[in-house]
């Protein structure tokens, strides 16, 4: 458990990729405003594998998006933390809600869920079937945090959110039915011990926020300052993604990418930028670094930065 009074001792960001493939322009474009954001404000910055579900994660993904980061002339202060060798701390900080009371057990499956309305992420919105008690004939599946009331914050780039957890989302699976434990419990956990105050990522995480803002007030764990960048989408309007097969970023064409990224970015460098070397780009993007000039939108379509005629 953490108290309210706790407090990093400097500045510190992250860039908290999940090892499903390449890094792609969409994550290219969290890394770079995570990064020039956490060296904004004087601080750390940390790379973080969200690796919790590991079915769907690979170790060599992984040792290929830090290979491309570094090719991008990216630094990362300490070592990198893999979420999947932190079961023994997930697991102690259930124990912590279940003495609360703040977690109870479900046994629907997913087919059961299915029918129930979407929430504000697309989601099915749970409708409460466990939440006073296993049904007779079920058996615990997993865990759910039981949610409570509104939430509001103030998002640097997106401006004010407001989400009404039962209504919006409903109550969130903290451990799940295959004994692996959730996103939304292991990013809250992993924030509030490794010390980040600022949390600078995509915009279709925005919705996940009040949940982890709840979540982190219950374990006595400090918020965070949010900033939700827009991302990056196909000519269809969907995500770059695994799923959308989006290109992988040429790590031999790392500054054109992160020029593009920067422009992507609403930083208007200068056209030379994108021929100028590693360092030379660097120097400008953390010299002339604007978080409020980041366009407040969701989504933007992502450039073709490997065209030779970006003025």
């Amino acid at each position: 458990m953490w108290t309210m009074t706790s407090a990093p001792l400097f500045p510190c960001g992250r860039f908290a990729p999940s090892p499903t493939g390449p890094l792609h322009f969409g994550s290219l474009v969290a890394a770079l405003g995570s990064c020039l954001e956490a060296r904004a404000r004087g601080g750390r910055w940390l790379v973080r594998m969200e690796d919790v579900d590991r079915p769907r994660c690979r170790q060599a993904h992984a040792d290929a998006i830090l290979a491309v980061l570094e090719a991008c002339g990216f630094e990362w202060d300490g070592a990198v933390l893999y979420q999947s060798a932190r079961d023994a701390r997930y697991r102690a900080v259930l124990a912590d809600l279940r003495a609360l009371g703040a977690v109870y057990p479900c046994g629907c499956t997913r087919a059961e869920l299915a029918a129930a309305h979407p929430g504000i992420d697309g989601a099915p919105v749970y409708p409460g079937t466990c939440r006073g008690g296993l049904p007779p004939g079920k058996s615990a599946r997993a865990w759910r945090l039981r949610l409570e009331g509104s939430i509001g914050f103030d998002d640097a780039v997106q401006g004010r959110q407001c989400q009404h957890l039962p209504r919006d989302v409903g109550d969130c699976v903290l451990l799940r039915a295959d004994g692996l434990f959730a996103y939304q419990l292991a990013v809250v956990v992993d924030d509030a011990d490794q010390g980040v105050d600022h949390v600078v990522r995509g915009a279709d995480l925005i919705h996940s926020t009040p949940r982890q803002i709840y979540l982190q007030r219950l374990l006595g764990a400090p918020t965070p300052d949010y900033a939700h960048l827009p991302v990056a989408v196909d000519a269809h309007g969907q995500k770059l993604s695994k799923q959308t097969l989006a290109a992988p970023v040429d790590a031999a064409h790392a500054v054109p990418a992160l020029f593009a990224a920067l422009r992507f970015l609403g930083q208007n460098p200068p056209p030379e930028l994108r021929r100028a070397t590693s360092a030379e780009f660097w120097a400008w993007a953390r010299a002339h670094w604007r978080l409020a000039r980041v366009p407040r939108a969701l989504g933007q379509p992502a450039p073709d930065y490997h065209e030779e005629n970006i003025t």
